[in-house]
């Protein structure tokens, strides 16, 4: 008999003895817990591997595989080991080619020495510097673009009735160019305030309402966390291609997108009913302040493309429930960095072993324990190491878009991303759990890791929106990111001040490689907490749900 279908109807009869013997009175969580243990799940934590962990990270962090950047040959490299790691563990390939999902993009990057932006007002012509004042981002599909208009105010460019928040009453943005500034209002809910602070959440908003170009400007917190002179450099993109062959969240209208430093916005307010500063003042304390500048600009940019492919690698193990294991809970983890680039310190190669090595790494860790149990989890497991993150998620929105299983049979996500071990941690934390069942689920399993559940501890940074579940978020599957929270056993570390050194010195540095310490005693534990979540949810009767009234399950569940 084939193995796969003797362990289904052993788990099977199992639980049916169980029922027979205790009644249907038998309490569920006292049932589940003990098919839980019946199938070895325990037995199958204590084996988590610091070894293997380290084996996985030597070699995807390692200097030959050259930062791993979409559509590199050491990307490639790095998905052929992951895919080879998946069917030494067992898994099935859930690719639509084998074990992998390519991935059709179109790169783009401007042509500065034909890109510029003039500010025309009362007093005469002023023609930005590039990289001084101005940063130019090329159109996601035409070469070419030139736009002149007026120049409207828009705070953050945000849309919320929900949240009784709306920076476009009163102003007319049709055939505008729209100045906002980055971010959402401090006053949002964490997750809102992400999904608000979202580039593609404000550009369909104006889009919406008629605007034909747009203006980045930086706020106060933006200014301090991320200075001007980081923003210098030919901006490249990249966005994925659908089946039509239409370039994915392609907003035409727009003719011209341009980020300004505060000498530039400062300029572009020279004239206006307002200050600059006054406008910043009103986005501190999130009060809408929306005007027509009195100035026009012309946008002009001139764009390079490249068409490339870069595959998803998918491993699927399957579920053990005749019924249930039609059902996939997903393990999502990006497998992409940065490549090479300028270099720091003698080195230009971004190995990114924090992010996202180590990630995939645990990711494939977890596919080992969770394959190695007697009996399989109830739901089928599908792991997907996506390309395209470091780009803006778009591996996973490609999957998201185009799973290789039915999409409606997808009942929850688990994310991985960038988990930091810099010190003995105590805590962690669930990145949009707080608007499903998962929450709960997800703090019951990361206590018995010993670690207790906090809520987002960097609100401000818009973590949401920065990691592959919102994707999955985003097509109205419940999803949560599993991360380090700021807690530390140690109380003489201050987690805070340690991450934060981390993100100020490291951070898409070419120093973030495997010469950066781990406590592994935090890692083994976390890496057994993220096996606890994701087998609670394959073990679970009822399928993940929205919380009553939610923003995001009302505004994407199904």
């Amino acid at each position: 008999m084939n193995i796969a279908i003797q362990n289904r109807l052993l788990g099977s009869i199992g639980i049916a003895a169980v029922l027979l013997l205790f009644g249907c009175s038998a309490d569920s969580t006292d049932l589940r817990q003990n098919s839980i243990d019946e199938n070895g799940l325990e037995d199958a934590l204590e084996a988590v591997s610091r070894e293997n962990i380290q084996s996985s990270l030597d070699y995807l962090a390692a200097d030959e595989r050259e930062g791993r950047m979409t559509g590199s040959r050491g990307y490639d490299d790095a998905a052929q080991y992951v895919a080879e790691q998946f069917a030494a563990i067992g898994l099935e390939p859930g690719g639509t080619d084998g074990w992998y999902q390519e991935v059709p993009f179109i790169k783009r990057v401007t042509d500065i020495e034909n890109s510029g932006v003039t500010l025309h007002n009362s007093e005469g012509d002023l023609d930005l510097e590039w990289g001084k004042d101005v940063v130019i981002y090329a159109d996601r599909l035409r070469e070419e673009n030139h736009v002149r208009a007026e120049v409207v105010f828009a705070g953050f460019a945000v849309h919320a009735p929900e949240l009784g928040y709306s920076d476009f009453d009163g102003v007319d943005i049709r055939g505008k160019i729209v100045a906002y500034f980055s971010g959402a209002p401090a006053s949002f809910p964490s997750t809102e305030r992400a999904h608000f602070s979202s580039g593609r959440t404000k550009a369909d908003e104006l889009v919406k309402r008629g605007a034909i170009g747009e203006i980045g400007l930086m706020n106060r917190l933006q200014e301090t966390r991320s200075p001007w002179s980081g923003n210098a450099g030919a901006p490249r993109g990249m966005s994925w291609i659908d089946e039509s062959g239409a370039v994915a969240d392609y907003h035409e209208e727009l003719l011209g997108d341009a980020n300004f430093s505060r000498y530039a916005a400062e300029q572009l307010f020279a004239n206006a009913p307002i200050s600059f500063e006054e406008a910043l003042d009103a986005a501190d304390d999130a009060r809408p302040m929306s005007r027509a500048l009195g100035i026009e600009v012309t946008m002009y940019r001139r764009a390079k493309h490249e068409r490339i492919t870069s595959p998803n690698v998918i491993g699927i193990l399957r579920g053990s429930d005749p019924v249930l294991s039609d059902e996939y809970v997903v393990y999502s983890t990006h497998l992409d960095h940065l490549g090479t680039g300028s270099q720091t310190d003698g080195d230009n190669i971004y190995n990114g072993m924090y992010d996202n090595a180590i990630g995939v790494s645990i990711t494939l860790e977890i596919a080992r324990t969770l394959a190695s149990l007697k009996v399989k989890p109830r739901r089928s497991i599908m792991f997907v190491a996506v390309t395209g993150e470091e780009h803006g998620l778009l591996g996973s929105d490609y999957f998201a878009h185009y799973p290789t299983v039915p999409a409606s049979d997808i009942v929850g996500s688990v994310n991985i991303d960038m988990p930091m071990f810099l010190f003995p941690m105590n805590t962690v934390t669930g990145y949009g759990a707080e608007h499903s069942s998962l929450e709960k689920l997800t703090t019951e399993e990361a206590l018995k890791e010993g670690f207790e559940y906090i809520p987002d501890p960097y609100p401000d940074e818009v973590y949401f929106i920065r990691s592959d579940q919102y994707s999955f978020v985003r097509q109205g599957i419940p999803s949560v990111y599993l991360a380090e929270g700021i807690g530390s056993s140690d109380p003489s570390i201050d987690g805070r001040a340690v991450l934060d050194t981390f993100f100020g010195t490291h951070y898409h540095q070419p120093s973030d490689d495997l010469s950066q310490p781990i406590v592994w005693e935090t890692a083994i534990r976390f890496t057994r907490a993220g096996v606890r979540v994701g087998y609670r949810i394959a073990m679970e009767d009822e399928r993940p749900s929205w919380n009553e009234g939610d923003f995001f399950g009302d505004k994407f569940g199904h």
